[in-house]
């Protein structure tokens, strides 16, 4: 960058160790950054504070980077940081698509940051600086045409300006300004790859510009990320420059204040927003050691120990020095508050309209007021509309209200005009699920997309109501009409009653739009498709355990608790081992598999905080059970099962995070029809209207219900792309009155090949956490793998979710004592591929006396060498680990957490073992296949 005149922070590229000492000694002072080359979400990368982190982070850095190389850096920390979203077609045109501030200083990177658009805190003149430089950035790399992310610092106190990074291709920035703007960067980045000019092709959105007119927004956009450290229990929850968010939530508003707030709600994890209600909304004041320690650390909770600072009277100068976050930022959040504060000196008698409106301008939804006041909220609405403030939607339109939008793409505000574009077509809303989260993602996102599809081919209008960036159901195009709204009852009933929708779709959007579903019938929305009642009553225990007596069906022995006591008690008449769950969760949150009482007593508080007021659940749990999720679609008469997926763990690994086969590979065909009817029996029970997503459990030849959701699961899209039917789309058609007849889906479909589904696993991002797999899901994402051959299908997954199948070299085998005699088949099945054997004293001995050749190695605590160090050696190819009991010890930990960070293949489980001895198998005896998923279809899915 230098070259063309632009200033750096001060880094040097290395690929030792030795020469990163070097680049350190001549940058100076610590803190030092390290960034591995070509890693996504800096991965590997960190901030050292000292030389011992130094070589730590650079080692491990190296190692990751796909080029074994990293960038040590000058650490700006402290200093603002800027987004550009760029775009430069052939013809040598730039735009500036959308700038973004991050609401967090340098230190924190960017997808974990908050950010805001436009950038709020610039000058004039350094935006056209900066804006100078994004072009000279995107024409010195070299971007003929497309899109590129720069990034930007600026010395708050110089205001010297650094170009940090620049990424020549989409980013999750751009989701973000696409989303922004309603300017779709990688639409027209395609466009532009093939040819297109920015003045040839059309602006979406106001039909009239073209998309070389760059986009002006007269509103304010915040993102703000969504965490789960709750699932990585041991992880530091510190925001460094390696990413740790698993999602986002963005709102629109007129002001940041208001969008802030709306941001805040939208995450969905109990906060109402900048105070005044709900989680960290309360008066209660922590000390001031815990708050200056929440303020000048990097965490997820930092922005609501603001709050709690300003209520205890913390200055803006004192909040900037512990903070580094601009002042014009920390003023905006030091008049919510004072909103609040003002707001608590009235009644709703007395408050006068220009202070409620002014209260509503500043982001407090009338649940907020309501805290505030001590009243109900609906009270609250009430006393509003009495005064004539009316929740207004104004349109996104890219060009400041210039030229009008065409595109109904709205958002809430506070004025005087209401922008919707009346219809006077049939409209039904599809509720999304808000941010991705461990346990609700992109998943269901496909599932509100396919609804909105199958909605405009029946001739209905679409409404879209979604808070998330990332995902298709919030592109404009995608829906009749979209709101980027929180998903909370009071925004969800604003939209349907001013859009006058006829109905809802509560099933697609996960967890979320089914808290909200009872509630918003109450209140007058129609739910379509299976009925609320439904939904909870394959919730409620009782009446669940009723609807299985009528049909015939088994659980396991199970009972209902709502206070530790009654747990404890209960534990003893059901037995260990136990599986404990809370009422109402999605992602297994809050589930435990038990053997003892000591262990109950650790997790059960957890488990009762995971749903606070409903009960929890103590379930008999069935060891070495295989476990069948089914999915299926009725239309209230007729049944069709649209996949039975057999996981390859036993029972006891959450569905999203176990592997999956399609179809069951180790069924027989009696117990196949057995599945086949008890599911129709549930279906017509629950009375579904939709879709149904039953787990199973078989022990034997019993055959065991685990659990009924009557909605969309996540496995829905694996099995609509395994047998060639959007069973989404279909069953949202069904939910408007269609039958499966009319529709031409009566027969379920069951592919020849093999599809096996498996899970995609953050742990390396969350050093210090727990590695298992268990009842509690924490994987972030999932591949799948087709093929002829079950071993090539399994490898195929393997090499998807990274990393692969090795196919020689050495295998550490360490088991439990009840897995042992599995173990000997397992490595007399590795010997016989060439694969040599290293265990500890406990295993080695049991195989060494089965006539298995094996070396034995240290216990990690008994000395050196030990797997570690054999593992760090690159002597180690593949580890079958599994635990005794529900937590690794930390030698078991120990060796995961090194065998994640060194990319070497774990197995956790023996049934995922053996699976995985087939794949090696395979791959020595045959070549990959690679075919389209269509030919799959096409080939080898038959009628049954």
């Amino acid at each position: 960058m230098l070259k063309i005149g632009l200033d750096v922070a001060r880094s040097q590229t290395v690929k030792t160790l030795e020469e990163a000492r070097q680049a350190a000694a001549e940058i100076g002072d610590f803190p030092i950054i390290i960034r591995p080359s070509f890693t996504m979400g800096g991965a590997g990368g960190g901030i050292a504070y000292n030389r011992e982190e130094f070589e730590g982070i650079v080692a491990n850095g190296i190692d990751i980077s796909p080029v074994h190389e990293v960038l040590v850096e000058e650490c700006l920390l402290g200093w603002k940081e800027y987004e550009m979203e760029v775009m430069r077609d052939h013809k040598d045109q730039c735009v500036v698509v959308c700038s973004i501030e991050n609401f967090d200083p340098m230190g924190v990177h960017t997808g974990d940051s908050i950010t805001v658009a436009p950038a709020m805190t610039l000058s004039d003149r350094e935006y056209q600086a900066m804006r100078d430089a994004s072009f000279a950035v995107i024409r010195e790399v070299g971007v003929e045409t497309g899109g590129s992310n720069i990034q930007f610092s600026l010395d708050p106190k110089t205001g010297r300006m650094v170009v940090i990074e620049m990424n020549p291709r989409v980013s999750r920035s751009s989701a973000l300004a696409s989303k922004a703007t309603g300017f779709p960067i990688a639409k027209f980045a395609a466009k532009l790859a093939v040819g297109y000019s920015l003045d040839e092709i059309q602006n979406d959105i106001t039909k009239k510009t073209p998309a070389s007119f760059e986009p002006s927004i007269d509103y304010v956009v915040t993102k703000i990320p969504r965490f789960t450290f709750e699932k990585f229990q041991g992880a530091d929850d510190s925001l460094t420059s390696s990413m740790k968010s698993v999602g986002e939530a963005m709102a629109i508003g007129a002001t940041f204040k208001e969008s802030f707030q709306k941001a805040l709600r939208s995450l969905e994890t109990g906060s109402w927003g900048f105070g005044a209600g709900g989680k960290f909304g309360g008066d209660e004041i922590p000390d001031e050691s815990t708050l200056n320690g929440k303020l000048v650390r990097p965490n997820p909770e930092r922005v609501y120990y603001l709050n709690y600072a300003l209520k205890a009277g913390y200055s803006l100068e004192k909040l900037f020095e512990l903070t580094a976050i601009d002042p014009w930022f920390l003023y905006q959040l030091k008049q919510i508050s004072d909103m609040e504060k003002e707001v608590g000196t009235f009644t709703l008698d007395t408050i006068s309209k220009d202070l409620f409106k002014k209260a509503k301008t500043y982001g407090f939804s009338d649940h907020q007021i309501g805290h505030i006041m001590k009243v109900d909220w609906d009270k609250v609405t009430d006393k509003r509309k009495e005064l004539g403030i009316e929740t207004v939607f104004r349109l996104v339109d890219t060009c400041a209200a210039e030229f009008d939008a065409q595109t109904p793409y709205y958002y809430s505000s506070y004025g005087d005009e209401n922008e919707i574009i009346p219809s006077d077509k049939k409209k039904i809303m599809i509720i999304g699920g808000g941010p991705n989260r461990i346990g609700q993602g992109i998943e269901f996102d496909y599932c509100c997309v396919h609804a909105s599809f199958a909605l405009q081919e029946l001739g209905y209008e679409s409404v879209m109501i979604n808070s998330n960036p990332e995902t298709v159901s919030t592109d404009y195009d995608t829906s009749d009409k979209l709101y980027f709204e929180p998903l909370t009852l009071e925004d969800v009933l604003e939209v349907y009653r001013q859009e006058g929708c006829s109905g809802a779709i509560v099933q697609y959007g996960g967890q979320t739009p089914l808290n909200l579903a009872t509630s918003l019938k109450e209140r007058g929305v129609n739910i379509i498709g299976t009925t609320p009642e439904s939904i909870d009553a394959a919730e409620d225990r009782e009446l669940f355990k009723q609807i299985l007596d009528e049909v015939g069906l088994m659980q396991p022995d199970n009972r209902t608790v709502l206070t530790e006591e009654d747990a404890y008690k209960m534990a003893q008449e059901v037995k260990f081992p136990l599986l404990i769950r809370p009422s109402f969760v999605l992602g297994g949150r809050g589930m435990f598999i038990v053997y003892s009482e000591d262990e109950m007593r650790k997790v059960i508080r957890e488990a009762f905080e995971a749903s606070p007021g409903t009960p929890v659940l103590l379930d008999k749990f069935l060891e070495d059970a295989i476990e069948l999720d089914v999915d299926c679609i009725s239309d209230g008469t007729t049944s069709v099962i649209g996949g039975m997926l057999e996981h390859i763990e036993y029972a006891g690994v959450h569905s999203g995070d176990a592997a999956m086969v399609l179809p069951p590979h180790t069924l027989g065909e009696e117990m196949i029809e057995t599945v086949r009817k008890a599911t129709f029996a549930l279906a017509k029970a629950l009375k579904v209207v939709g879709l149904m997503n039953i787990q199973f459990a078989i022990k034997g030849d019993d055959l065991y219900v685990l659990e009924v959701n009557p909605r969309a699961s996540r496995t829905v899209p694996f099995v609509s792309k395994a047998i060639g039917v959007p069973l989404a789309k279909l069953a949202a058609k069904v939910m408007t009155g269609k039958t499966l007849i009319e529709l031409g889906f009566t027969e379920e479909k069951t592919p020849k090949h093999w599809c096996i589904k498996e899970a995609v696993f953050p742990f390396v991002r969350f050093p210090g956490s727990t590695i298992r797999l268990g009842p509690e899901m924490r994987s972030t994402g999932e591949v799948m793998g087709l093929d002829t051959d079950f071993g090539i299908a399994f490898a195929k997954t393997q090499a998807a979710a990274k990393p692969g199948l090795p196919t020689h070299g050495n295998v550490f085998l360490s088991v439990k004592d009840s897995d042992k005699a599995e173990a000997l088949k397992l490595a007399k099945e590795l010997k016989a591929l060439g694969f040599g054997i290293y265990s500890t004293s406990g295993t080695a001995a049991y195989l060494k006396e089965n006539d298995i050749e094996v070396k034995k190695l240290f216990r990690i605590a008994e000395g050196r060498p030990n797997v570690l160090d054999l593992i760090k050696n690159g002597d180690i190819q593949m580890i079958v680990n599994t635990p005794s009991g529900m937590i690794p010890r930390n030698d078991e930990n120990n060796i995961r957490a090194v065998a994640y960070s060194n990319n070497i293949c774990i197995m956790t489980t023996m049934t995922g073992a053996k699976a995985a001895v087939q794949g090696i198998a395979a791959l020595n005896e045959k070549d990959f296949e690679v075919r389209s998923v269509q030919s799959y279809v096409a080939e080898s899915v038959e009628n049954v």
